[in-house]
């Protein structure tokens, strides 16, 4: 019995894995559509979020059919309460990646980023993708030492916010309100994607350890 329960307990986290692999191959694609002005690809990525929305569906369909049936305690529960957390998070990093992918569309034939700010859109959609992929392995793994490191590395991220906000009201901005809206929010989304994968990973360290990071939301 206890077996049975483990297996699916560890089914679960493996389907967290294969959800978080979605989600970063949603943001890949939203970024392309984003830098190539590609509208099929954008809309490849609106459309293909049904998929992380049943994943979603799954995996709580599973963690509150053992809840209900096994009624767990201790570790357990704070595995699986700590799974539904997570799959919340990985939903709304799928989110994320359409309104970026939206962006991208809206602004179809041109593309949504001024020049001098594609280095910088581009580095921010780069720390998100890592991270996205890091913390599919930390899932699977639920290695707390790489979840403690995929926190610390959200500074870089908080830096390039910093950085085009600089530039979106610096005095030589002279692409109109309508562009600085779109840099704003773009960065808004890959910083919010980059917020979502460290609270997975705070997640992470809960379930294993039962210390609750203050990072943790």
């Amino acid at each position: 019995m206890r077996e049975a329960f483990d297996e699916q307990l560890d089914s679960v986290f493996a389907d967290l894995s294969m959800m978080s692999k979605r989600v970063q191959t949603a943001v890949e694609r939203a970024t392309l559509a984003l830098t190539t002005g590609d509208p099929v690809v954008a809309e490849q990525v609106i459309s293909d979020d049904i998929e992380i929305d049943r994943m979603r569906e799954q995996v709580e369909e599973t963690a509150f059919s053992l809840l209900s049936l096994q009624q767990p305690v201790a570790g357990d529960l704070r595995t699986l309460v700590g799974a539904l957390r997570m799959v919340a998070e990985l939903e709304r990093m799928g989110d994320l990646s359409v309104h970026v992918a939206k962006v991208a569309r809206l602004r179809v034939p041109d593309l949504a980023v001024p020049e001098e700010l594609r280095p910088t859109i581009q580095r921010m959609a780069e720390v998100a993708q890592d991270m996205v992929e890091r913390v599919s392995d930390i899932i699977i793994t639920r290695d707390v030492e790489s979840a403690i490191a995929l926190g610390r590395d959200d500074e870089e991220m908080d830096q390039l916010r910093r950085a085009s906000f600089g530039i979106l009201l610096g005095d030589d901005w002279s692409h109109g309100v309508e562009a600085a809206v779109d840099i704003a929010l773009l960065g808004r989304y890959y910083e919010r994607i980059a917020d979502h994968a460290v609270s997975i990973a705070n997640r992470v360290i809960f379930v294993v350890t039962g210390h609750n990071p203050t990072a943790v939301t």
